[in-house]
């Protein structure tokens, strides 16, 4: 069991898990956000939100030193004090958003698929869809590596659309509202492997690694870190981990930001 004077980093998704599925409030999770702070324990927001709204949301939790993981894995933003030379602020893991969204508007002429992303539509429509106010839905179209859909056709064509993109190099991935096309091989779990691997060579040790989500974007994740926090979902698709530890896994009964605090509290004693 860790400890807060361990090498802990803990990933966490923010839609559904420490921002609430409604409000988008962490407010329920805020007396573990000052433990984590105080102990120096970093939190790294891996989510599927653009660079420019986790830019935001780092600011106002007092993260921006971090790194961070966007757009479900497709890109990880380095701080400046962790590039070596010329390295870029951001690795991108796979293909653009301009090809993707190249990809897409080609196979939905060739096809007739009945889908619309976010390249299609106004900020308007994505402050419908997500919640969000119209100067938030313009930061959420903001994509550098990745593009939600909304899906109207029907499951055939569906399976018909996964099988194209695949061709492409291209993936779906299932969000907490959205599916999310991106680089086959992108994902949360690749990236999570990734910036642990550059935490490890950055201290000179190996670290302890805790993983908290809610959706099914988030199960790489979930099982690419040593503890995983399931918080429960405001949707009903199933969460099956595949792992041999089944102790290091805590299912919360609660939603949101509270159950983003019920899995640190089961996993990290306080002494």
């Amino acid at each position: 069991m860790p400890y807060l004077d361990d090498p802990l980093i803990i990933f966490t998704d923010l839609d559904g898990s420490l921002l609430d599925h409604h409000d988008y409030s962490w407010q329920p999770a805020q007396p573990w956000l000052d433990k984590l702070s105080a102990a120096k324990i970093p939190l790294i927001l891996t989510t599927s939100k653009t660079p420019a709204e986790v830019a935001t949301l780092q600011s106002a939790l007092h993260l921006t030193h971090l790194p961070f993981i966007a757009e479900n894995g497709a890109m990880t933003h380095l701080p400046s004090d962790w590039r070596t030379g010329d390295e870029a602020p951001f690795h991108i893991n796979g293909a653009g958003y301009s090809e993707i969204r190249q990809t897409l508007v080609e196979l939905r002429q060739r096809f007739d698929f009945e889908f619309r992303g976010f390249g299609d539509v106004t900020p308007k429509q994505v402050a419908v869809w997500t919640g969000l106010s119209e100067p938030q839905a313009e930061l959420a179209m903001q994509r550098e590596a990745s593009e939600p859909l909304v899906w109207f056709g029907n499951d055939l064509d569906f399976a018909h659309l996964k099988k194209c993109l695949a061709r492409e190099g291209l993936a779906l991935t299932r969000g907490g509202r959205f599916w999310h096309v991106m680089a086959a091989g992108a994902g949360k779990g690749q990236a999570v492997q990734w910036l642990t691997g550059r935490y490890q060579q950055k201290r000179g040790q190996p670290v302890i690694s805790i993983g908290l989500g809610d959706g099914p974007n988030d199960l790489s994740m979930l099982e690419a870190v040593n503890y995983a926090v399931v918080i429960k979902g405001h949707h009903d698709h199933e969460m099956p981990l595949h792992r041999d530890d089944i102790t290091r896994v805590f299912r919360a009964d609660e939603f949101g930001p509270q159950g983003w605090s019920q899995g640190l509290n089961h996993f990290i004693p306080l002494l």
